[in-house]
């Protein structure tokens, strides 16, 4: 297993030391990006980590958030790009459908890039119809590192956001997790 984090805003700063993977929030809808994606993404490259970065997803004008996502998340070979897939700040949420757009249009606009689904237990037993995650599953359950509840084959596990979100990776190595991210 390898130890990773997810970051947003919320960390303007985090200790890489035992990390092999970082992943950081890069935008969210259609206007709003990270202020400290620069600094984040240069801590993590930095720390010789596996580098992913994450959309927010809201309801309605899927291509132009997946448009604006891939312009603002930064382009290098062996990157993540993942989707957030969870109840907005208005008590709304992407539809399924509209979850699977978006995965798919962003695997079109970075064709070389892998693409994964971030999504909680609830989520993915309660809202997900078609069980499409891209090229991996995120799952964030707080339970034992490596163990979420659920039926379905995962690269990623969020076990807990206490002091902040972490995640183990099904891999490995930090090699087997670079080689994996470059397809």
């Amino acid at each position: 297993m390898l130890h990773g984090v997810d970051v947003s805003s919320h960390q303007s700063s985090f200790d890489t030391d035992g990390l092999d993977f970082v992943f950081i929030k890069a935008t969210e809808g259609r206007s709003y990006v990270n202020p400290h994606l620069a600094s984040q993404v240069k801590r993590a490259r930095d720390a010789e980590c596996v580098v992913g970065f994450y959309h927010f997803l809201w309801p309605g004008d899927i291509t132009a958030q997946a448009e604006y996502f891939v312009s603002k998340a930064p382009e290098e070979t062996g990157d993540l790009l993942a989707v957030d897939w969870e109840q907005n700040g208005e008590g709304t949420r992407a539809s399924n459908a509209e979850k699977d757009r978006f995965i798919r249009e962003v695997k079109r606009l970075r064709p070389h890039h892998r693409v994964l689904l971030y999504c909680n237990r609830d989520f993915w037993l309660n809202h997900d119809t078609t069980s499409y995650a891209g090229d991996g599953l995120w799952i964030a359950d707080y339970v034992t590192a490596g163990k979420p509840r659920i039926k379905a084959s995962w690269r990623i596990h969020q076990y807990t956001d206490q002091p902040l979100d972490k995640d183990v990776a099904a891999f490995s190595s930090r090699t087997a997790m670079r080689d994996w991210a470059r397809g």
